[in-house]
């Protein structure tokens, strides 16, 4: 069970996500945000991306600092360096965290694992990506193709780039929604990778007896808004 503003939240019963919007007041202000997430993605339902809704990804080595909070592990860097632009604005990485199994389905695909990396603009202005994995065993290493990482889990401090969570093929979803977490409010811009990527399970071992197994919100409804797609 969590807590958020002295307000106990968690993934099950009479404080699950059925009841997020009745514990407290700004549990409700968030839900009352219409366009709310996780959602299920489809291909064949998006729109192409505009050239000016692309994002650029400036990601580069640093320290994160990982902690255990709101049913998952965040991995908090210490510095501003990391980075993408959307719309001419920087926003940078603010926090790295994962439910399980994935929040977002990509036509009809729930994968047992997604990640977030949450940003954020100097206007306060949030954005978050997200990148769905299945888990295969990788010797010392966090992610398929990153085997230059080597990923210490005897410390809570890391290096690492960011990048080792981006797949190869940059195509993604767009759209308008939530945080996933209470409260859940809006508007967060969202750019989700269609690409479901291969991480460590030995990763996840390593948290799994610290961790609830299902820390997922179910999916919301769509109602209407546009979805975007960039290939």
């Amino acid at each position: 069970m969590h807590q958020n503003l002295e307000v106990y939240w968690d993934y099950s019963g009479k404080t699950g996500p059925e009841y997020w919007h009745l514990l407290c007041d700004r549990f409700k202000k968030g839900a009352n945000f219409a366009y709310q997430s996780p959602i299920h993605l489809k291909k064949q339902e998006t729109i192409a991306i505009p050239a000016s809704e692309k994002v650029q990804f400036f990601y580069q080595k640093q320290k994160f600092t990982e902690k255990e909070f709101k049913n998952t592990i965040h991995f908090v860097p210490f510095d501003q360096l990391s980075h993408l632009v959307y719309q001419g604005e920087k926003y940078f990485l603010t926090d790295i965290h994962f439910h399980m199994p994935s929040e977002h389905v990509l036509d009809e695909i729930q994968a047992p694992l997604e990640f977030h990396l949450v940003h954020t603009s100097k206007k306060q202005v949030n954005l978050v990506v997200g990148i769905l994995f299945e888990t295969v065993f990788m010797s010392n290493h966090i992610c398929h193709d990153h085997e230059d990482e080597i990923w210490d889990f005897d410390h809570h401090i890391q290096w690492f780039n960011p990048d080792i969570f981006l797949p190869n093929q940059k195509s993604y979803y767009h759209y308008v929604g939530s945080l996933t977490t209470p409260p859940t409010v809006g508007p967060i811009q969202w750019f989700v990778f269609d690409e479901v990527g291969q991480m460590n399970s030995e990763f996840i071992k390593m948290f799994k007896n610290e961790l609830l197994l299902k820390n997922n919100r179910p999916l919301q409804k769509r109602k209407g808004r546009l979805i975007y797609y960039h290939e």
